[in-house]
């Protein structure tokens, strides 16, 4: 709803920035199931799938990206209503409606990953993706802080009523990019996932947070979330599943993380001392240290 109020980031605008975006010269736009798609694909290899999670982008994976591409065809495009990537169709921002609309885009480009890497809510969409879709029953998933259960407390809330009430306020997405803008805002939030980031990475978050087209698009797939489903199913998964845990996840608490590794039947689990949500953008060498180990060891 609203959507005309709020145009998203588009093919144009990427251009106009185009350097200031990482890896920027890696970048493309694919039209797959009704959206317009922007990906950045690098790399040789078996195809390596990056789904970031909610509110982020493609540059989630900046400091990932060069070290896989030396073991993999790296892709990781920008989810549907999310920085440069369309929001497409109605259900498009769903957890059904985003997994649909990646198989449409791996269908488009060719593409099978024998990996997929999901951040947060990216690894709920990874798993519903191998629960549903029979190419992907052997995909090894990999979930860095992941989304598989429904979130506590204040969490539940923002991803459920509040959100709702929030996409129907045409102002809801104007004043939280307006916030957003505010110096010192955006590393307030950071800092409330248990990371820190550099200035170059709370930049990248600004840039989105503070426009909104994005923050409509984000609003918008956190009122479709619905996780009870997958939740009732994760004991179904059987594809081999690996876990990085921050610590100091304040988003999706250690011990939520931990809960769902115990339904699932080929899960391993490995803690990142004294990161947090962001684990992966504070701590990108070692990620894809513990990344590679897990594939080499499949």
């Amino acid at each position: 709803m609203f959507d005309s109020f709020y145009p998203g980031l588009t093919r144009a605008d990427h251009q106009a920035q185009h350097g200031l975006w990482p890896h920027a010269q890696h970048s493309r736009f694919v039209q797959a199931g009704g959206i317009q798609w922007h990906v950045q694909s690098l790399g040789q290899g078996p195809c390596l799938l990056l789904l970031h999670g909610t509110g982020s982008g493609h540059f989630s994976w900046r400091g990932m990206l060069p070290a896989l591409a030396e073991h993999f065809t790296v892709l990781a495009p920008d989810l549907p209503g999310h920085a440069f990537t369309s929001r497409g169709p109605e259900g498009a921002l769903s957890l059904p409606g985003m997994s649909e609309g990646l198989r449409a885009l791996l269908l488009q480009l060719q593409l099978t990953p024998q990996v997929i890497v999901g951040h947060s809510a990216g690894a709920a969409i990874a798993a519903h993706m191998a629960l549903h879709y029979d190419s992907l029953a052997r995909s090894t998933l990999i979930g860095l802080n992941p989304a598989w259960l429904p979130l506590p407390g204040v969490a539940s809330w923002l991803f459920g009523p509040a959100a709702k009430l929030a996409a129907l306020n045409p102002l809801s997405a104007w004043a939280t990019a307006k916030m957003a803008a505010k110096p010192g805002a955006v590393a307030e939030w950071v800092a409330r996932t248990g990371s820190t980031l550099d200035a170059a990475g709370l930049d990248l978050y600004t840039r989105v947070l503070s426009h909104s087209g994005h923050v409509h698009g984000v609003l918008s797939m956190m009122a479709a979330w619905q996780l009870k489903p997958l939740a009732a199913r994760l004991h179904e998964l059987r594809n081999p599943v690996c876990m990085l845990i921050g610590a100091q996840d304040q988003t999706v608490p250690p011990a939520l993380a931990q809960a769902a590794a115990g339904r699932l039947p080929r899960a391993r689990t490995q803690i990142q001392a004294g990161l947090g949500h962001l684990a992966h953008e504070q701590d990108p060498a070692g990620t894809v240290r513990q990344i590679l180990q897990w594939c080499a060891e499949k």
